[in-house]
């Protein structure tokens, strides 16, 4: 993996788990708005969607990079809709990057898999 691929991966990484707390936050907002006088819909609202927004720009730019198939990126893709899918992206994402790195090792010492 090349180091373009590799920061792709981290911030599809990094962005994943705020959205995901974003989408709970704006769904406990919009319960709260009809059962109370408080109303942060708007405010997490355009939180949430700037968010997601980066979640998509970065998918997109991990996925041209990562050369996934189409099955995977639309599980990354699904993921960022569920309300705690962006966990679930993650924690997917960080065994992807760490199984990188064992493989970049495993060239380095010249290790073939058999």
């Amino acid at each position: 993996m090349d180091l373009k691929t590799a920061t792709a991966l981290r911030r599809l990484r990094l962005v994943s788990a705020p959205e995901a707390i974003s989408f709970l936050l704006l769904l406990v907002c919009s319960v709260l708005k009809r059962t109370t006088d408080f109303n942060a819909v708007p405010v997490m609202g355009a939180v949430h969607g700037v968010l997601f927004i980066l979640y998509v720009i970065f998918w997109a730019d991990a996925w041209n990079r990562a050369k996934w198939d189409l099955k995977t990126a639309a599980l990354y893709f699904v993921l960022s809709v569920l309300p705690t899918g962006g966990f679930f992206a993650d924690r997917r994402l960080r065994r992807e990057a760490e199984d990188a790195v064992i493989a970049s090792r495993a060239r380095k010492e010249g290790v073939v898999n058999a």
